[in-house]
């Protein structure tokens, strides 16, 4: 069954990008491609001048891993570990040094407003301050973009409008770019671009 037709995207640094449209149209298939997750069956995925379709195995999870962060609306944190400790993950895998990761991952839980919370397992932290520590994981090395799926799809309205907030002040404070996957209106709202999905394919 063919999900995507003729999809062409490209999108700028620093941009806030969301894609709306209704359920089974493509939308997180398409994130998951661009993310690397999963292969299409044609086309080609550039980031930063790499064609990611000449990558595979280990190269392919070294790039994944330094230059796409991911949001997803489950948080899929590890409850074993602490928040620091989660955020943590993504740049032990790349090899960086423990001190320097410990400091990062510190100042991006701090800058989210979780400076007194890093010691805390999942189990002890909101809905809200879970999904606050994935978006720190997904930063943590410094990613070209963040991919978010459905990213307040468990979260209340108080804390989708902080999450809202959160990417937007990234977005100007670092830089940082993201394309978005969401049913939620306002976050749509606030975007520099809002593409809209419709049978595997942008509506013009």
């Amino acid at each position: 069954m063919e999900v995507l037709r003729g999809l062409d995207l490209v999108l700028n640094r620093g941009q806030l990008v969301t894609i709306v449209g209704p359920s089974g149209c493509g939308k997180s298939t398409l994130l998951h491609i661009l993310g690397t997750l999963d292969q299409a069956d044609q086309g080609a995925i550039e980031l930063e001048g790499v064609n990611l379709n000449t990558l595979s195995g280990a190269a392919l999870a070294k790039f994944r891993n330094q230059k796409i962060g991911f949001v997803f609306q489950f948080h899929h944190l590890l409850p074993e570990f602490t928040a620091l400790e989660n955020v943590s993950i993504p740049a032990w895998i790349a090899g960086r040094k423990r001190t320097e990761v410990n400091q990062e991952a510190t100042e991006l839980l701090g800058k989210l407003g979780l400076k007194d919370r890093i010691t805390h397992k999942p189990g002890q932290l909101s809905g809200g301050e879970q999904q606050r520590v994935a978006v720190a994981r997904a930063l943590i090395n410094r990613p070209s973009i963040v991919l978010a799926d459905e990213p307040t799809g468990n979260l209340d309205g108080v804390h989708a409008g902080e999450l809202h907030s959160l990417f937007h002040s990234l977005k100007n404070e670092l830089g940082q770019t993201f394309l978005i996957v969401t049913h939620n209106k306002e976050l749509a709202a606030q975007s520099d671009r809002v593409l809209t999905m419709r049978d595997g394919k942008f509506e013009a």
